[in-house]
């Protein structure tokens, strides 16, 4: 019950300022724009700032719908944290700001997004109360040793 309610109340604010950034990518490109103008040689990627925030936005939107309707939780949340990283980066960079207030606001809003993202980390690795990959592996490896061992005992 609380995966229902917690998953579509994280997944908000992704679908919906996805939504808008799809919409209205221009401001926000602007914002990006000295990060990606570091990011785009190092990665590769095309040299079209708003096309990379609009991409941004897709990725906060689907996975924000996909996580919201609990479809495919795990790679969703994996997405929106890989998606959230620059937007942070780019959106918050309180550092950068001179005036305390402006500053402050932005320090706040980097913080908020944080926490955001600790929450997508714990929904990327949420089994939903299922044994993990992790767990199956160990389980494989000790009865494979414990098989291996019987054998070498009854050649014994």
């Amino acid at each position: 019950m609380i995966r229902s309610l917690a998953r579509p109340l994280l997944a908000s604010i992704f679908v919906v300022q996805g939504l808008d950034t799809v919409k209205h990518p221009g401001a926000r490109a602007q914002v990006a724009a000295p990060l990606l103008d570091r990011l785009v040689p190092m990665l590769g990627l095309p040299d079209d700032k708003v096309m990379l925030v609009r991409a941004n936005g897709v990725a906060m939107l689907v996975g924000g719908a996909l996580l919201g309707a609990g479809r495919l939780p795990r790679p969703a949340a994996a997405l929106l944290a890989g998606a959230l990283v620059p937007t942070t980066l780019a959106g918050h960079a309180y550092w950068t700001k001179s005036d305390p207030a402006e500053r402050s606001a932005q320090r706040t809003q980097f913080l908020k997004n944080l926490g955001l993202l600790g929450g997508l980390l714990l929904a990327a690795v949420d089994t939903d109360g299922n044994p993990s990959v992790a767990w199956h592996a160990r389980r494989l490896r000790e009865q494979t040793a414990a098989r291996i061992a019987d054998v070498r005992e009854a050649r014994a």
